[in-house]
């Protein structure tokens, strides 16, 4: 059955390496981003993976943890890393998933039956300190991942967590939030003492809360 947003992030333990770990327990209490591979040596993911690595500390100062996942076994995942971090001029530092029995594949509903080679298809999960899916995103073999998309929504989310507004289309960080409908305008000056500007009713923008 397919993971919705919502659902509760399925735990399991597995080997990566970086160690053994809980899933649960190595989230703590923060934000976690857990993204998949078909299998190890492969071009766009290598690229990928050694972008990650190289904006680390974008993730780390959003306290979100990431770590990645393939069904090859640990013997490759460590041959692998040294291509990533030769090709893409780099140093892994987050861990990999070993899965060769494709436990947490299957868990999180990455193996599709119309994938080439009944592989795991490159699947994203965003996961907040509830232990919640906050985002699902799935991509062709063909199209490297857009990373930076990955911190917007994080943002996004983040922020939406805390303040009673929304984040209009193409929205960066510091730009103006869109207040949900469910908050009157009565309640919204109290929320938002930057005040806020009214489109329609159902359309009021406000500053960023949190700048």
């Amino acid at each position: 059955m397919a993971i919705r947003l919502g659902d509760d992030a399925p735990n399991f333990t597995a080997e990566t390496t970086e160690g053994t770990i809980n899933f649960h327990e190595w989230l703590g209490s923060g934000w976690g981003i857990l993204f998949s591979h078909p299998k190890d040596y492969t071009p766009v993911c290598t690229t990928e993976l050694g972008t990650v690595a190289k904006i680390s500390p974008e993730f780390k100062k959003r306290g979100v943890k990431v770590i990645a996942v393939s069904v090859d076994p640990m013997d490759s995942h460590k041959g692998w890393i040294n291509d990533i971090n030769e090709t893409q001029k780099t140093t892994m530092n987050y861990p990999i998933i070993a899965d060769p029995d494709k436990k947490v594949a299957t868990l999180y509903d990455m193996i599709h039956p119309n994938a080439i080679d009944n592989m795991t298809v490159r699947s994203v999960f965003i996961i907040g300190p509830d232990k919640k899916v906050k985002l699902t995103l799935t991509y062709p073999a063909s199209c490297g991942r857009n990373f930076d998309e990955l911190l917007r929504v994080i943002d996004s989310l983040q922020l939406t967590s805390k303040y009673k507004v929304a984040t209009p289309a193409n929205w960066k960080d510091g730009e103006d939030c869109i207040i949900t409908p469910a908050v009157g305008d009565a309640e919204a000056q109290q929320l938002f003492p930057k005040g806020f500007t009214t489109v329609k009713p159902y359309l009021r923008y406000t500053p960023q809360p949190n700048r």
